[in-house]
């Protein structure tokens, strides 16, 4: 079932750089989400930020709720187990996480909606290895919306000059141990992503799955060296649809599985807080009206999602 959605190898970007940006548009035209192979992030990267990760969600209650920033609409630091809410969904999600966002000078004129970054003390090379990993992500999706610009007639470089100081978060997730039986909530309730993409590295368990356009949920397991990118709300609005926001979850695995914790990290990659989304017209055709005829700006934009899915 997983081979259906496609997985492909950036390195044909600089090597058969017209087959690839087809392909790869072609996958997200249909699924919205793809793999990517060849990536180059080093293994051990990834691994170590994991470790650094995990050694956090280790920590004592009492010492990991010091970071959690109240009404900061878990935009950096540490959100507890049960806030986060799908959007339209009765119940919380069965996780926590942890917010990283773009380290930028604090006289910049988006300090006022990015706020520093929190740092746990309490964990060696947390910062090192959690920012390390935030450019590496960062710098891999700019190759992804490169490739994604060609494809719908865009300069290849469409996208640098609005994500370079992009509202981005990475967000190391901590799925605790389910030891009850026949609960109503889920890791993860069907959602959209609110970004432009999201690109999601190393899951440690299988779970996430893709509503296809059939209507059929598809199970999504990525190889070790995959990164797993889909397309957010942001971009879909951008391109009036040709580019689909696919609803995806994270569902609980069988009884044994389901006592074993689940980690992931996903990469939000958004514009600039100020970029307005604003339906671009090469996508707009007689069989494909505008959607949105008013524009919106990414910031605004975020602060609305913010509030359905109950983080403000």
């Amino acid at each position: 079932m997983a081979a259906r959605i496609p997985t492909l190898d950036i390195n044909r970007f600089e090597s058969d750089r017209d087959a690839f940006v087809a392909e790869l548009g072609a996958a997200y035209r249909e699924w919205g989400f793809a793999g990517i192979r060849n990536h180059g992030i080093p293994q051990a990267e990834i691994d170590a930020a994991y470790d650094v990760f995990k050694r956090f969600f280790a920590l004592p209650e009492e010492t990991k709720k010091k970071y959690h920033v109240p009404g900061g609409g878990g935009a950096r630091g540490y959100t507890p187990f049960g806030v986060e809410t799908a959007k339209g969904a009765q119940h919380f999600d069965l996780k926590e996480f942890w917010h990283i966002g773009r380290e930028i000078p604090d006289d910049s004129k988006y300090r006022e909606v990015m706020p520093p970054n929190l740092w746990p003390e309490e964990v060696p090379g947390f910062r090192e290895h959690g920012y390390g990993l935030y450019q590496a992500l960062d710098r891999l999706g700019s190759r992804v919306l490169s490739a994604l610009a060609l494809h719908i007639g865009l300069a290849e470089d469409w996208f640098a000059d609005k994500t370079d100081f992009g509202n981005s978060i990475l967000r190391p997730i901590h799925y605790p141990p389910i030891t009850a039986d026949d609960i109503p909530n889920v890791r993860a309730g069907a959602h959209e992503d609110i970004n432009l993409i999201t690109l999601l590295v190393g899951a440690s368990a299988s779970g996430l799955e893709v509503l296809s356009r059939k209507g059929e949920w598809v199970p999504f397991t990525a190889d070790a060296d995959t990164i797993v990118v889909n397309i957010g709300d942001m971009l879909q609005r951008l391109t009036n649809h040709v580019y689909p926001s696919t609803t995806h979850r994270v569902v609980n695995p069988p009884a044994a599985e389901a006592r074993k914790p689940r980690y992931s990290v996903p990469f939000f990659l958004h514009p600039n807080p100020d970029f307005l989304i604003d339906v671009l017209p090469s996508t707009v055709t007689a069989d494909n009206p505008s959607r949105y005829p008013e524009p919106i700006t990414a910031q605004g934009y975020l602060e609305e999602r913010l509030r359905e899915i109950k983080l403000k």
